[in-house]
């Protein structure tokens, strides 16, 4: 190697090499105080880019937890909510079961007093946690998470929307049930189903009950029941099992009064006719007909009205009036049967009194579980409340019938109690399932959470024994590189001694 005084290459070299082992001690350090092995995305531009991604899932997911927590939180109110609801449904079904009964010697009115105020307060627990029609969770309800590869995935649906997840009085289908006195004996009706060994409806015969009714959730309507008998007949028992697998959705039930007859119960506004069986041994005689004798009920004058022909020639106004308030319908002279029945409904329903078809389907019967009082602005034969029922003033109102079954509301409200316990069940099995996915779900979160961590620390996190190393070894390094370029530094030097 030549000899220069103008250019050194032994000190530049020993400099390069200082630069270098300067760099990497200075990034030793940045890491080891970082705690971070990319500090820039010069250190790994791919890595950065995966780490950045895994980290955004942490997030995402950390959050979903906190979501799932809440989701829980509210389950569990509403469980709590339920189980307080199937108490109540506890005590009603005690309160039936005693009114059910014959021997009973107290005050059915007491009893029913508290049926009507704790059906009250199903309503309002309902409305507390969110499962009425309208309610806050009466609805899809969807917590999302994260973590999953679509977004479908990071989601946990709970569905408590529908009427079937609706547990106020009306959902649970006891928005009508009473224990009071009442039940309707058929009019006419000479058939004993109590005679000993008797069959009804030999040959198969069958024999048809018609209902005009009212339902909170379908409004008047009318609905049949028919029982179908055998070659041999139907015992007692038979013909009331077919007639309340009918019946007993609707709130009505079917049983046999003191007298032997057959006679229909519950706290539904109804009015029945049979037809004439189409064999022989009928289960009530020929064209027996009733309202509900369980309920305060008052009947138009105006029957016979032919279908799709207004009701009234004049318009008509109508006023009610209970405990519960009042309710003021307007009638027009081109209102048929059915659309002046489905505009009394609208404005009685909240207070309790609802409107049907008469058994002959020609008129309309007001009933409520509570006296009322309806008075008209019609003049005398002028409206569908005309003839005797005419003028201002309150109407005479047909109290419950001190002949009727004394059970069969109680009856009737024991049957609806019974599938309310199973619909509440179900709505419980509901929100039960939707606290176990979320848990679930909160299980695996965590995991993600954890391993997702763990993978983003592998690509991002310094490994503080290599670094450690690494600064020592770039440490002693540019030490050795000061003490090297000094001596390439003192090279030139040596061309004195040859000028010497």
């Amino acid at each position: 190697m030549s000899i220069s005084l103008q250019t050194n290459t032994t000190a530049l070299v020993a400099q390069q090499n200082l630069t270098i082992n300067n760099s990497n001690e200075s990034q030793a350090i940045t890491r080891l105080t970082s705690g971070f092995r990319i500090n820039s995305s010069a250190d790994d531009a791919a890595g950065l880019a995966v780490a950045n991604g895994l980290r955004s899932s942490v997030s995402e997911i950390s959050q979903g937890v906190r979501n799932a927590n809440d989701g829980l939180s509210a389950l569990q109110i509403i469980d709590g909510g339920l189980n307080n609801i199937s108490q109540i449904l506890d005590r009603l079904k005690t309160l039936a079961t005693e009114s059910a009964s014959t021997t009973f010697t107290g005050d059915r009115s007491t009893l029913n007093n508290e049926f009507q105020s704790l059906l009250g307060e199903i309503t309002q627990q309902a409305s507390n946690i969110g499962l009425v029609s309208g309610g806050k969770f009466n609805v899809q309800n969807t917590v999302y998470i994260g973590g999953g590869n679509v977004q479908s995935n990071s989601q946990v649906n709970i569905d408590l929307s529908g009427t079937q997840n609706q547990v106020d009085a009306a959902g649970l289908g006891l928005s009508q049930a009473t224990v009071s006195a009442g039940g309707t004996n058929l009019l006419n009706n000479t058939i004993r189903l109590d005679a000993p060994g008797a069959l009804f409806l030999s040959a198969s015969a069958t024999q048809t009950f018609t209902f005009n009714i009212y339902q909170s959730a379908g409004g008047a309507q009318q609905i049949t029941a028919t029982v179908n008998g055998t070659a041999g007949g139907l015992t007692q028992a038979q013909v009331l099992s077919q007639l309340n697998s009918s019946l007993n959705q609707y709130g009505i039930q079917a049983s046999v009064g003191n007298n032997g007859q057959l006679q229909f119960g519950g706290g539904t506004a109804f009015t029945v006719k049979t037809t004439t069986a189409d064999g022989t041994d009928q289960i009530a005689t020929t064209g027996s007909e009733n309202v509900n004798a369980g309920l305060y009920s008052a009947a138009s004058d105006a029957s016979g009205i032919a279908s799709g022909t207004p009701i009234s020639p004049a318009n008509e106004t109508l006023t009610f009036q209970n405990g519960q308030g009042t309710a003021t319908v307007s009638l027009a002279n081109t209102d048929t049967l059915d659309a002046a029945i489905a505009k009394i409904n609208a404005q009685t329903a909240k207070i309790g009194v609802y409107a049907v078809k008469d058994y002959q389907g020609g008129g309309v019967t007001l009933q409520s579980a509570g006296s009322f009082t309806v008075s008209t602005t019609a003049g005398a034969g002028t409206g569908v409340f005309g003839g005797d029922n005419a003028g201002p003033g309150p109407q005479t109102v047909v109290a419950p019938s001190s002949t009727a079954s004394s059970t069969g509301n109680a009856l009737a409200a024991i049957t609806a109690i019974t599938s309310a316990v199973a619909t509440l069940g179900q709505v419980q099995g509901r929100v039960g399932a939707g606290e176990n996915k979320l848990n679930y779900a909160i299980g695996l979160a965590n995991s993600q959470i954890a391993n997702f961590s763990g993978a983003e620390s592998h690509i991002r996190d310094a490994d503080v024994a290599t670094e450690a190393s690494n600064l020592t070894k770039s440490q002693v390094l540019s030490q050795a590189s000061v003490s090297a370029l000094a001596q390439a530094n003192a090279l030139p030097q040596l061309v004195l001694k040859l000028l010497q």
